[in-house]
């Protein structure tokens, strides 16, 4: 659903190709649903100072997503260093009401 959802936008937007967007978003909902809590929410909008996309996944879930070191032997774990090699930035941010946003800035170009 959550890559649905984000090939919508970037259709409206008449972005060609949502690769990355799609991949990263993916990741994201992924790392909530495995180690967030509650409802997860997606968001995806141009941010209107520099139109740079913008994707959040927000989840119930405390603490923060780390990065861990690549390896040629674990099938998992993979994500967050994946996001960090794609995104022009990521980053995390507390919500009030209880949980945190995970979110990912990147470049898209229009279609041709």
């Amino acid at each position: 659903m959550a890559r649905s959802f984000l090939a919508d936008r970037y259709r409206e937007w008449g972005i060609a190709d949502d690769s990355d967007g799609r991949l990263i978003v993916s990741e994201l909902v992924t790392n909530a649903l495995v180690h967030g809590a509650g409802q997860i929410i997606v968001r995806v909008y141009r941010d209107e100072r520099d139109g740079i996309l913008v994707i959040e996944v927000w989840d119930r879930g405390g603490g923060h997503p780390v990065v861990r070191p690549g390896s040629d032997t674990k099938t998992d774990g993979r994500g967050l260093l994946t996001v960090q090699g794609i995104a022009l930035k990521w980053g995390t941010r507390p919500i009030s009401e209880g949980g945190k946003i995970v979110w990912a800035r990147l470049a898209a170009w229009p279609a041709n």
